[in-house]
């Protein structure tokens, strides 16, 4: 799993200027959610950027789920993005 997000924070570092990046599993939390699907991830995004700070929030998110658009298809069930 560390892997999986190496990669994913490589692709946001490789996209992204950030001066911090952490990806948090929060899976943990949904597994008796009623639309819990075993082996997809909640995941929570906390990223310091200045030039995503700099843009509106719909924006920066719509950037960092182009960016992810392969991971929210296959392993990615939910995203919470927080962005300092």
């Amino acid at each position: 799993m560390k892997d999986y997000f190496k990669k994913i924070e490589k692709k946001l570092r490789d996209q992204f200027k950030c001066e911090n990046l952490i990806i948090v599993d929060n899976t943990h939390l949904h597994v008796k959610h009623k639309s819990f699907v075993p082996g997809k991830l909640h995941l929570h995004i906390k990223i310091t950027s200045d030039y995503l700070k700099s843009i509106s929030k719909i924006n920066a998110h719509r950037l960092i789920m182009r960016v992810l658009r392969e991971e929210l298809k296959e392993n990615i069930h939910a995203l919470e993005i927080s962005i300092n």
